[in-house]
């Protein structure tokens, strides 16, 4: 039986912060606020045509688009750099934030489905957690989403998945990682 991520915030996580940290109130509990998928796909349209370039980038954005369940958009060069073959106002990148509701499922998703489809998967390092209490994982291959299917991928590309916390430090957002199920490595 799958555990949504609201109920175990409600049921443990909650409880679990208010003992370890001494906090009184469970409003004083830190929560996720954000979820922010980015990838980049520079590199595959440097050098190429400019009808090329839309089909790539229409691709990507209509795959990060299935896996957010939400519509991604693209992210555009601020100035031209000659050396990496990239013009002012290009597309080399999509992005897609998510809050509420989408981003409660995307993480049960993430959690329950995409992280053990993951090849070679042994946890995420806790030095993943920034001092802010914020979350970064980095995954090489968007076919790990159930929603991509392998054979109908044009390219396979990395993603990166941001989980923004309101917590005020480091061993707050790594605490509530573990009590939210997050499979955290350990440090030896």
């Amino acid at each position: 039986m799958i555990i949504l991520i609201t109920e175990k915030y409600k049921k443990e996580a909650i409880p679990g912060m208010m003992q370890k940290f001494g906090l009184k109130s469970p409003m004083a509990v830190p929560k996720i606020e954000k979820v922010v998928l980015n990838t980049g796909f520079g590199r595959e349209v440097a050098g190429k045509s400019g009808e090329d370039q839309k089909k790539i980038a229409d691709s990507a954005v209509e795959d990060l688009s299935m896996i957010s369940g939400q519509k991604a958009i693209k992210t555009f060069a601020k100035k031209a750099i000659a050396s990496f073959k990239v013009r002012e106002g290009m597309a080399l990148g999509a992005k897609v934030t998510l809050r509420g509701r989408k981003m409660h499922d995307f993480l049960d998703r993430l959690l329950n489905l995409t992280l053990p489809r993951t090849r070679d998967f042994k946890g995420i390092d806790p030095k993943s957690v920034d001092g802010r209490g914020n979350l970064t994982i980095a995954i090489k291959e968007h076919i790990a989403f159930p929603e991509i299917m392998p054979e109908r991928a044009k390219k396979i590309f990395g993603l990166e998945i941001t989980i923004q916390t309101n917590a005020k430090s480091k061993e707050e957002g790594l605490e509530l990682f573990k009590l939210l199920g997050f499979p955290m490595a350990s440090s030896v």
